[in-house]
């Protein structure tokens, strides 16, 4: 880990490590999106400290949770209409940058912890959703309909807002979104895809993630390389490992990468 170095030799550093890498893998948290105005989970003014009185009676594990939706749909709904509809949200500079970086053959993938689309939408190809994303919904019915991206939002709004549940056109079934929610098990195809990136990476730059939610935390234990670099607000549990850290914001200190 670097001992001393100010900011600005922490970013020559940084500079000196893409420079050398040619498989970079990054891996962010909800830290990365708040540029957007998308508020994290659990810092104090994070989503779950945000609660409107008609949550105050759940926890909000529980509203994102297959229980919440099997049992208690219309509130699980409801929460999901007013706090992670994310449509006119755009990508911020980190989002930009990274893009850029898939561009110029430095980024292998991006790993994410967010389910808000923004890497995609800001141009990037290779992303591992390990917690699913909103811009994709399907009905829970035997056929497992895919249904656009902003279809829930439209029929809460719409055919559906009555009932408070959006309905598959189809069959009639519940639509949900394509995000893990607690109780359920991270998508394998993105996990393996995830874990193989991390393997084959020659450079780690893990950023807006507190690196405490598992079992998404333990995947960066996968990581054989010695370019390690840890961007986050606040300290986490593995910067004592890291070649360098950063406690400025996720895009201030990547809109200084030159490529």
């Amino acid at each position: 880990m670097e001992q001393g170095l100010d900011y600005e030799k922490k970013i020559e550093r940084l500079n000196a490590f893409i420079r050398d890498s040619k498989a970079i893998v990054f891996f962010g948290g909800a830290g990365v999106s708040t540029e957007s105005g998308i508020p994290d989970f659990r810092s104090k003014d994070g989503l779950y400290n945000q609660r409107d009185i008609q949550f105050a009676d759940y926890t909000p594990e529980y509203l994102l949770s297959d229980d919440c939706l099997i049992n208690e749909p219309k509130v699980f709904f409801e929460f999901y209409r007013q706090k992670l509809d994310v449509r006119t949200i755009e990508p911020n500079r980190a989002h930009y940058k990274l893009a850029e970086m898939e561009q110029k053959g430095k980024l292998s993938a991006i790993v994410t912890q967010n389910i808000d689309g923004l890497h995609e939408k800001a141009g990037s190809k290779k992303v591992y959703n390990i917690h699913g994303t909103t811009y994709r919904n399907y009905c829970m019915g035997f056929l497992h309909h895919n249904l656009p991206a902003d279809y829930i939002f439209e029929a809460l709004q719409g055919k559906d807002a009555e009932e408070g549940i959006p309905r598959c056109p189809k069959c009639g079934a519940v639509v949900r979104p394509d995000v893990t929610l607690y109780g359920e098990s991270l998508p394998e195809k993105a996990v393996n895809g995830a874990v193989s990136a991390i393997q084959h990476a020659d450079m780690l730059i893990i950023a807006g993630t507190s690196l405490t939610v598992y079992p998404a935390a333990s995947f960066i234990r996968y990581y054989r390389g010695d370019r390690l670099v840890i961007i986050n607000r606040d300290p986490t549990p593995a910067d004592g490992m890291a070649d360098l850290v950063f406690h400025e914001s996720v895009g201030e200190v990547l809109s200084r990468i030159e490529l």
